[in-house]
């Protein structure tokens, strides 16, 4: 892989997905801005600034030492024994150079609190496989030096073309029914200000943890009523689902 030297680099691993792809249309036109895809795509491979990258086949070094990245961007998904691999070996790269990694996690951390409002320097306690595995993942990073790491922390994130918004266009299309949580009281965002918030966190510097979320939160069950609305005149089919 030959190696590209610019000023200026970001590299956004998983590039390719929808909160990846978000945060790249709004830094590429700012930056000398790199992505990873994974699925053979001839729009991406069209594409001299997006490289291919099987997170359980290869390794992540490869396209770290090629484009020299000053600020990594880890929007990874996939296998979490692969993506742990990867970060570890991301977090060797940052001891070895000058660059900066922005890790998105999740709200998920805080699963397990889910009757009080959870802020960035509390512990982190959490229920689920997915909530464990982020732990994990920010633990090793916050073992590095704190100026080389951010971790963002997300609420669940909606846009037109987000993957929650499709199932629900899929399941009101086939009129199947719509699980919502009436007890579920939700901090939400979008793509759009969540890539402003990740520009801004570059412009000025940033590090530590950031939770990017709506000050405001919604009830479940209202809030995929209101997006609902947005899409057209349906007749939703709701399953309420009732949780402590």
């Amino acid at each position: 892989m030959p190696q590209i030297k610019q000023k200026t680099r970001i590299l956004i691993l998983g590039a390719s997905g929808f909160i990846g792809n978000a945060i790249y249309k709004e830094l590429c036109s700012y930056f000398n801005t790199f992505g990873t895809y994974n699925t053979n795509s001839k729009a991406f491979e069209k594409n001299q600034h997006f490289f291919q990258y099987n997170i359980e086949e290869d390794d992540v070094f490869e396209i770290l030492n090629a484009i020299k990245p000053t600020i990594i961007i880890s929007a990874l998904r996939g296998d979490f024994s692969a993506q742990i691999v990867a970060h570890q070996h991301i977090a060797e790269y940052l001891l070895q150079t000058k660059s900066k990694l922005i890790f998105l996690s999740s709200a998920n951390v805080f699963d397990a609190y889910s009757k009080y409002p959870s802020y960035e320097q509390d512990k982190t306690l959490s229920n689920s496989v997915y909530g464990h595995f982020k732990i994990k993942i920010e633990n090793m990073l916050l073992r590095l030096p704190k100026m080389k790491v951010v971790i963002v922390r997300l609420p669940m994130v909606f846009g037109a073309f987000s993957p929650r918004v499709d199932e629900l266009k899929l399941l009101l299309q086939e009129k199947l029914p719509i699980e919502v949580f009436p007890n579920l009281v939700m901090n939400v965002t979008s793509d759009r200000k969540l890539t402003q918030q990740i520009h801004y966190i570059i412009n000025r510097n940033k590090y530590g943890v950031f939770h990017l979320g709506s000050t405001d939160l919604v009830h479940h069950d209202d809030f995929i009523n209101d997006i609902i609305k947005t899409l057209g005149i349906f007749k939703p089919i709701y399953k309420h689902v009732y949780t402590t």
